[in-house]
Formats: C-alpha cells, sequence, structure tokens
C-alpha cells in the first residue's frame, strides 16, 4: 500500500529534493558567498559580556528535564550515555542588541564561552554579506517560476532562498558550538584551531548527511551532542563508527515514525496530506514534514550536498557556506574580547506578580509538560500554567533563579514574556 494515498497525491505534488537543492544551487552559484571582502569588528562586538550558570541536571540523571524529554520523545534508540552535554548555560546580548543563550564547557576541559559568542557575530557578518550581495540573493525568491515556488514549498521547511541560505549559516554555527563540547577529547584547545579541523575533516558534511532533520537544531538549542570523535593521524577527526550506526537507527526510526503517522492520519483518521501534515507536523511537533513525504523507497539527501552539473561546472552549497564561516570566524575569534558580566547580586521574590509571566507561544499540553518539567527541574513548585491565558505562575525564590529559568525555558523554543513586560507592551 502506498504511503500517500493517490488521491491525496496532489497536495504534495512538487516535492522533489533534488530539484529542490538544483533551485538553490543555480541561486548560489559560483558559491554562496562572493570572495570575502576584509570582515570588520563592529565596535559594539569588540567586547561582549556574558553570564555563566550551571546547568541543574535532574537528580540521579547528567541531563536536565529539557534534554531528558527531547531525548525520550525523540531520539529512539538514542540513551543517556550516547550524549554529551554542555555543563553552562551563557547568556548574552549581541553586537545588534539581540539577546542569546548558549552552552559550552568552560575551560580547562572545554573551549569555554568564545565559540558560540563569535559562532553568532561570525553568523551576523555572514548575513549582512548576504544581504549585501550584488547578485541580490535578498530577493532571489521573486525571480522564481510558477513551478520552481511549488517545488520549495513542497520540499521545503523555509521557502525563501534567501532564508534557507542564512539558516544554512546559523547551521554551521550550531555544529561548531555543539561540537566544541567534544573539544576536550581533540588535540584541538583552541576555538580557531577546532574551526579549521572541522571543515577540514568535513564534519559538516557528515552532520548534513548522517544527522536526522531537526535533531541538530533541537538538539543545539538543549546544549547536547550524541555523537563521539575519532582523532587520526594530522589532527583530522571523524565520528565513531557506534556514533555512525547511532545516527542511522535514529534516522531509520524518524522516517518509519514520520511515515506511520502520516499513513494512519490519511486512512484511519481520514485526514487529507495537507491536514496532516498542519496537525502532526505545525502543531504538534511530532513528525518531520520531509520525511513524511519522501518517497517509497528515496533516500534522504541533504540539499547543501547534492552536487549538480551546472553550465559553470559541478556544484554543491555547503562547501563554499563551510569556508566562509570557518574563514569568518577564524578572523574574529582572536579579535572580539569575551569576558563576564558583572550584575548586581539577585534579590528575593515575594509579590506573586513578579512570578507571573506569559509563554506566548504555549499551545498544547506537550508544551506544558515540557515548561513544567523544566522548572521542575530546576527545584522551582509551579503554581499553575494556564494554556488560554499563558500565563505561568511560579514560586521563584530569587531574581537569579527567574533568570535562569527564564533562560531554560527559551533554549527549549519558547519565547517568555517576564512579568510587568506584556502589560507595558515591551
Amino acid at each position: 500500500m502506498p504511503l500517500i494515498d493517490p488521491n491525496d497525491r496532489a497536495e504534495v505534488d512538487g516535492y522533489d529534493r533534488s530539484g529542490a537543492s538544483r533551485i538553490l544551487a543555480e541561486i548560489a552559484a559560483p558559491g554562496v558567498f562572493p570572495p570575502l571582502p576584509r570582515v570588520d569588528v563592529p565596535d559594539s562586538a569588540r567586547h561582549l559580556t556574558y553570564r555563566l550558570d550551571p546547568l541543574e541536571p535532574v537528580p540521579g540523571s547528567r541531563l536536565t528535564a529539557s534534554q531528558l524529554d527531547y531525548l525520550g520523545r525523540f531520539m529512539a534508540p538514542c540513551t543517556e550515555a550516547d550524549v554529551t552535554t554542555a555543563t553552562h548555560r551563557i547568556s548574552w546580548t549581541d553586537s545588534e542588541g539581540v539577546p542569546n543563550i548558549g552552552w559550552c564547557i568552560p575551560t580547562p576541559d572545554g573551549l569555554g564561552p568564545s565559540v558560540p559568542i563569535v559562532a553568532r557575530e561570525t553568523t551576523l557578518a555572514l548575513w549582512r554579506l548576504l544581504a549585501a550581495d550584488p547578485r541580490d540573493l535578498e530577493h532571489a525568491g521573486q525571480r522564481l517560476t510558477a513551478d520552481q515556488h511549488r517545488c520549495l514549498a513542497a520540499t521545503t521547511t523555509d521557502i525563501d532562498p534567501h532564508e534557507i541560505f542564512r539558516i544554512g549559516v546559523e547551521a554551521a554555527a550550531r555544529a561548531l558550538v555543539q561540537h566544541a563540547l567534544l573539544a576536550g577529547a581533540t588535540s584541538h584547545r583552541t576555538p580557531a584551531a577546532l574551526a579549521r579541523a572541522m571543515a577540514a575533516s568535513q564534519i559538516y558534511a557528515l552532520v548534513g548527511s548522517t544527522w536526522y532533520w531537526e535533531l541538530q537544531a533541537s538538539t543545539a538549542r538543549r546544549g547536547m551532542i550524541p555523537v563521539a570523535l575519532d582523532e587520526r593521524p594530522g589532527g583530522r577527526l571523524a565520528y565513531t563508527q557506534p556514533s555512525i550506526e547511532l545516527l542511522a537507527a535514529m534516522k531509520a526510526n524518524t522516517i518509519a515514525t514520520a511515515r506511520r503517522v502520516m499513513h494512519r492520519a490519511t486512512t484511519a483518521e481520514d485526514l487529507t496530506v495537507r491536514e496532516a501534515v498542519t496537525r502532526y507536523y505545525l502543531e504538534l511537533d511530532e513528525i518531520s514534514k520531509q520525511y513524511a513525504l519522501l518517497p517509497e523507497g528515496e533516500t534522504p539527501r541533504c540539499l547543501g550536498l547534492i552536487v549538480h552539473e551546472l553550465p559553470s561546472g559541478s556544484f554543491s552549497a555547503m562547501p563554499g557556506l563551510v569556508a566562509a564561516f570557518t574563514d569568518v570566524f577564524c578572523r574574529l575569534v582572536d579579535r572580539i574580547e569575551v569576558s563576564p558580566a558583572e550584575g548586581a547580586p539577585p534579590r528575593p521574590i515575594t509579590d506573586v506578580r513578579e512570578r507571573t509571566f506569559h509563554i506566548p507561544d504555549m499551545n498544547c499540553q506537550h508544551c506544558k509538560a515540557t515548561i513544567t518539567g523544566v522548572l521542575e527541574g530546576l527545584g522551582i513548585e509551579v503554581a499553575d500554567v494556564d494554556l488560554v491565558t499563558k500565563q505561568v505562575v511560579a514560586q521563584f525564590a530569587d531574581s537569579g533563579q527567574r533568570e535562569r529559568a527564564f533562560d531554560a525555558i527559551r533554549s527549549g523554543g519558547y519565547t517568555v514574556v517576564p512579568p510587568g513586560a506584556a502589560a507595558n507592551g515591551t
């Protein structure tokens, strides 16, 4: 029996990973970035301060509540023993005034806060170059044909080509930050050395070809990585064979789950394909859209790694993007100073209004359970979670504990509106 009823096939006509990859390759060739100009450090980025807080694992575990929740729901057959976790959460404001959350293992065991902070500044620098590209990648989507638009809409999560390249840069940054958690087991003891080794060893391509979609972003947001590295002669890095086998098993499980849910939704539940995607992908976040629509027998391939024969020659998008990211990161890492912020000491919280906050994108029982688990994992009693008003009341002891809780919730992908901000319109 086909995975998708032929009567519903029209709803996903245009789904074509190779075709979508070719569209992006034609836009990006001969490279996502032109020859890189001098990349200056903005004055606002020359010295950035951060706050470093130790993670608070669930008792009896190395992992936090958010990490354990994601591990149990989406990473089978991965176990806790297969995961390397950050030990500290980093909070800082980048050079464009955007609050950020990152993860690290401090020196000497890890590479410390500079990797996530400079990776973010590298992302911002490359985003500016994308926007300033004389080929006008920012408006590339407006030049696509109707068939090309249909192909990207049916195949990709993000449809606009410029946005896809932006996300590609961000994915490179996430990969570097995640693999920095493993640097203590290698000879690469500086951020630049690790970045160059990862590029030379094609670790970014390994992520694209072996991890399943959404795993990298979701684990990066939680400060965890489910692989181990081998170091070869000359400092070359590779995944261990057990890591490759584990990633393959996780990908196979994810594909099987997505297809099983899609088949059930379009048969037993009598949903159309579009309705099934809306319910199980967009609303409940229980399947990968890309895998649910993947034709039976087709091997999933990373869009940035597929090689295409273009008039200018053989081309794939990822190598140039990785080279540009590595180049800019290594230029910036020694020119940006990072140091701990000197903040005011925590103050006690006694007013219930200061214990009340809102999470606008909390919309289901899973969200409620996740947020409750994060707070309780930090030793914070939850008084109320209201899905209608999006309001949470928690028994914060002091302002420092509240900020750590907000950071942990944000790291799970949720937006936090602090006490008083909604009323003040901020």
